[in-house]
């Protein structure tokens, strides 16, 4: 009898231990459900107070962000992506974000540009010679900036954000079509917290200055990637429908250039205006192209940037390059 009692209170605390682990684990998946969404005003795009004061080599970093190149140290392989790339710290301690291969340039020009008007954008540097200790030395690496102040907190949906309908918005999605971004993916955007906001930012401009063709069949066959003469053959607009604007655009996510007004190409072309020429041409200066491609894109990027200027004088698709 007493060892029958003796089974039971055992049975009896086996039991309550189990639950007790039950109950642990059901708090925690709690506690992860529960987890406080990231806090901070949202921001897309801040109106520049002197566009023309903006410098375009050097980018939102400026001169007191440019990395140390007197060390480099190799931390660990970032996989992913379709450029090979690095997490490296350089000598001064900062911690990058090394992108190997042909979306390194264009990359950099188009944060530049996109800077340039205003848009919150990542901080990075093209870096035209560097050795990375035990993978090799590489020519034209872009190097993207990963400040401890910054905390990436997710990827925001190019249909569903704070900013569908605005301004800044619409613009933004006329920059995508005037860079030739194709790759429109949601997984290329990054919400960063810094400062109490929440910064909505594309983190991924590497499939940019090629062309693509709008005729899905053809898509992938035909899409390339820092492709200066491809880009600056490519059309932008193809005509106008009232007061909407076609725009020629051959990538992901082509649905959403189908609600473009007059009145967002406008907006947009009035901070574009502002830029000079040698700012255009610093943007991909910054990117170390040859003489005659800095030539060639910033002119493109300038007539794209004048036919949004004049859609109000456009009475017929002739008239649209």
């Amino acid at each position: 009898m007493r060892a029958s009692k003796f089974r039971s209170v055992i049975l009896l605390a086996i039991i309550l231990c189990l639950s007790s682990v039950d109950v642990g684990v059901v708090a925690k998946q709690k506690q992860k459900k529960t987890k406080q969404a990231p806090s901070g005003t949202a921001v897309m795009w801040e109106r520049p107070s002197n566009i023309s004061s903006r410098d375009l080599f050097l980018g939102p970093g400026g001169a007191s962000m440019r990395p140390d190149l007197r060390r480099i140290t190799f931390i660990k392989e970032e996989k992913g992506g379709y450029s090979k790339k690095y997490l490296i710290r350089d000598a001064s301690g900062r911690e990058w974000v090394a992108k190997i291969g042909k979306e390194a340039q264009s990359e950099t020009s188009a944060i530049r540009l996109l800077w340039g008007v205003g848009y919150l954008t990542e901080v990075n540097y093209l870096v035209p010679r560097v050795t990375i200790p035990g993978k090799g030395t590489f020519n034209n690496v872009r190097f993207e900036a990963r400040p401890e102040s910054w905390d990436r907190v997710g990827e925001w949906k190019w249909k569903r954000n704070p900013f569908v309908g605005t301004p800044e918005y619409q613009g933004l999605k006329i920059m995508m079509a005037m860079i030739n971004n194709w790759d429109l993916k949601d997984s290329n955007n990054e919400i960063i917290q810094t400062n109490g906001e929440l910064r909505y930012v594309i983190s991924d401009l590497g499939a940019t200055f090629g062309h693509a063709s709008t005729t899905p069949l053809f898509w992938r066959l035909t899409r390339s990637r820092n492709n200066p003469q491809k880009y600056t053959g490519a059309k932008f607009l193809d005509k106008v429908k009232g007061d909407r604007v076609v725009l020629h655009f051959g990538g992901k996510n082509r649905g959403l250039m189908k609600d473009i007004t007059i009145r967002d190409a406008q907006w947009l072309s009035g901070w574009l205006s502002q830029l000079s020429d040698q700012q255009l041409r610093d943007a991909f200066r910054a990117a170390n192209y040859r003489p005659d491609q800095i030539n060639m894109l910033a002119r493109a990027v300038r007539e794209r940037s004048n036919e949004l200027r004049d859609l109000r004088r456009a009475e017929q698709i002739g008239r649209l390059r």
